[in-house]
């Protein structure tokens, strides 16, 4: 058996063999040593040993096996006080991690392992190289911001030192630095400097270094579209990578690491014996220890009677009870505060969203009310469904909770189908340009004209599944289809479908692209989004009584498809057409006083009601109000709830305690299930939400009116 000192010259010697590339050598060295570091039961020398062996299997064979050897050496340097030893491994797992797996997080995780290990030992060349490998991991994925300083603390060492591999590294990074913020004259001073130190010396690590050199330099060029220097780097490249992990070489590893792998093996076997040998010496006493064990067990069962018997016990049990309680209601009290500031929360980011949403869709009114030669503008057409649609979006992704409790009911209007789909179609169409996309759509003729269901509740539905399908095709073909399935009765059933030949989704994955949150990994591109997309359209087509189904294969494309039922009843349409009919002819010109402090819904609501001949007087705050209504009469006041003086609550109660009983609709942009018990207890007659359909605040004015008129 060999000595301590013997075992440390083969395993100098097995390194050297493998930064030779002389992988047979090696790993034949790295075997010796380790089966006579087991034989001295020396940990350090084991670590080495399966560092320099999950070294060649990483390189040259077997990744998974490397990391299966480098745990195993980090496991037995666990086991000592050798922090160079943990430095090395640690390095290693990384430099695994980050080139082989492509997984930085974990690679970062390592390296800074071994940082705080070079640190400790104050080894600077090996805290140079480490900080170097940081770098290397963030830039990777472009996170220059975390990865620079890294660099910058050994720019100055590493130039003035006499490591040649640390040089090319150094000028590799700040070339790729330089190249991704387009400054290309650095980066490319850089990337020459490197394959000019690389020159000085060329032994195979510089060769591995250098090879890394010239894929860079080749992807800096190609990003310039600069390809004739691309190509002649790449193959540069291509060309070092084929000398360094030649077939011989493998095959060599493979050989080798086969030994090593049945010592391995054997040695576990031959642990396993001697495991068993001592388990027999101790089933031989096993008698005494049951009898050890049923005595003490008997003892300790006296004991816990006593215990349990004892008043002070009793008496520490209620105490730690009623402290233990004490706690639980604070936590209640806590839970329940964070419940009241979530709901505060959504309340204000509802009431923020859906003020300027107002603006957007009343201004675009008034454009089309003003030029009456952009009615058919598809811009204007798009902008003002873009705007509905968000608002109806915001009010999803604000209250999804209420989805999920079934708190949301549909609407019935009526529509014509192929229009809806046009309409979607033209809104999304830039996102078919930006890919390269034709989109199409089809249209059962014999779907009937007008159908009455939540066209805004569908059109939801087809903008998530619609702009998903032409995000992840390119240079494709997305289809908007609808059929025309049955018909039952009144009910006619639709069969839509959003049809896609892109990327496609994964068979593991089509599970869990419904749930909240979720984003899968695509093979082109990243893109990004909310993660709730599909989570609402499955909760909308069951809110519709329908389910959605999915096809997708990988590298062919994707189909949505769902199966609505519409009435079409003649007689519910028209029903439905006569209540949102108002007559607001000249002979009801209604005097409205508008309390509003916003300037631009001041003008949109202004505009909507002196366009339909209503007289319209607008005051900032409600001390202005309530002092107006006691000297000019009114037919109706339109309230806002959120006004910085006084809020409408509290104005309305005011008019009502002068016994001013003019009929007050709220308008808010607060949510109605919030707000509607502190409207009609502050004496308000109705709420009206913004962004709302002019005809909708027409309908509440007349039937308001025409009530106060009848009593």
């Amino acid at each position: 058996m060999r000595s301590k000192k013997q075992i440390e010259k083969l395993l100098v010697d097995a390194g050297d063999a493998f930064f030779n590339l002389e992988v047979d050598k090696s790993l034949k060295l790295s075997k010796i040593a380790l089966t006579d570091a087991h034989k001295l039961k020396n940990n350090a020398l084991m670590a080495k040993a399966y560092n320099i062996i999950g070294l060649n299997f990483e390189e040259f064979y077997d990744v998974e096996k490397g990391l299966i050897y480098y745990k195993k050496a980090l496991y037995h340097a666990d086991l000592t006080d050798n922090d160079s030893i943990k430095d090395w491994i640690n390095n290693n797992l990384g430099s695994l991690y980050s080139y082989r797996k492509n997984d930085f997080k974990t690679s970062i995780k390592y390296y800074k392992k071994a940082l705080n290990y070079s640190e400790k030992i104050k080894d600077s060349i090996e805290i140079m190289y480490t900080k170097l490998n940081i770098c290397s991991a963030y830039f990777a994925t472009n996170d220059f911001k975390n990865g620079l300083p890294y660099l910058e603390s050994v720019k100055k060492y590493t130039i003035n030192s006499n490591q040649l591999e640390a040089k090319i590294s150094l000028c590799n990074l700040y070339g790729s630095y330089y190249s991704y913020f387009n400054e290309n004259k650095k980066a490319e001073q850089f990337f020459n400097e490197a394959i000019i130190i690389s020159k000085q010396n060329k032994s195979n690590l510089v060769e591995t270094n250098i090879s890394d050199v010239y894929n860079d330099f080749s992807n800096h060029y190609k990003k310039n579209k600069n390809y004739e220097k691309a190509l002649y780097y790449l193959n540069l490249h291509k060309e070092l990578k084929e000398k360094i992990y030649s077939e011989e070489r493998t095959k060599k590893v493979k050989l080798a690491g086969s030994e090593i792998e049945l010592e391995e093996l054997e040695r576990q076997i031959n642990k396993i014996e001697v495991e068993k040998v001592e388990q027999s010496k101790d089933l031989k006493e096993s008698k005494l220890i049951v009898l050890l064990f049923v005595i003490i067990l008997f003892i300790l069962l006296l004991l816990l009677f006593s215990l349990y018997k004892n008043n002070k016990f009793r008496d520490q049990s209620n105490q730690e009870l009623k402290r233990a309680n004490q706690e639980l209601k604070i936590a209640k009290e806590k839970a329940e505060v964070a419940s009241q500031l979530k709901t505060q929360f959504v309340s204000t980011i509802s009431h923020e969203l859906r003020t300027p949403l107002y603006g957007v869709v009343g201004i675009t009114n008034i454009i089309l009310d003003e030029h009456k030669e952009l009615v058919n503008s598809p811009h204007l057409n798009s902008l003002k469904f873009s705007a509905r649609y968000l608002l109806s979006l915001v009010n999803d992704l604000l209250q999804i909770n209420k989805i999920e409790e079934n708190k949301i009911t549909l609407e019935n209007m009526i529509f014509n189908v192929s229009d809806e789909i046009k309409t979607i179609a033209d809104s999304l169409e830039f996102i078919a340009v930006k890919n390269n996309n034709k989109l199409t759509t089809k249209i059962d003729s014999a779907i009937p004209e007008f159908i009455i269901g939540d066209k805004l509740r569908l059109s939801q539905i087809f903008m998530n599944l619609v702009s998903n399908a032409l995000k992840f095709t390119k240079d494709g073909a997305v289809k908007i289809i609808a059929d025309l399935d049955r018909v039952e009765g009144s009910k006619s059933y639709i069969k839509f479908q959003v049809v896609d030949d892109g990327v496609g989704i994964a068979k593991v994955d089509q599970e869990k692209i419904f749930e909240k949150f979720v984003q899968i990994e695509r093979k082109e591109g990243d893109y990004q989004g909310t993660g709730l997309g599909l989570s609402i359209v499955q909760k909308l087509t069951e809110i519709f009584g329908s389910k959605i189904e999915l096809e997708s294969e990988e590298g062919v494309g994707t189909t949505f498809s769902f199966i609505i039922g519409f009435e079409t009843d003649e007689s519910t349409r028209n029903e439905i057409i006569n209540e949102i009919e108002v007559d607001l002819s000249l002979n009801n010109s209604y005097r409205i006083l508008v309390v509003e402090d916003n300037k631009i819904n001041q003008v949109v609501t202004k505009k909507i009601l002196e366009s339909n001949n209503f007289k319209c007087t607008i005051l900032d705050d409600g001390y202005a109000a309530i002092n107006l209504l006691e000297t000019e009469k009114f037919d109706v006041v339109l309230m806002d709830i959120n006004m910085p003086i006084i809020n409408g609550f509290e104005t309305t109660k005011l008019i009502r305690k002068k016994g001013i009983n003019i009929p007050i609709i709220a308008l808010t942009a607060f949510d109605k299930q919030e707000i509607t018990e502190e409207a009609l207890s502050a004496g308000m007659n109705d709420i009206i939400i913004k962004p709302f359909e002019s005809a909708k605040l027409f309908q509440v004015i007349a039937t308001i009116i025409n009530k106060k008129n009848a009593d």
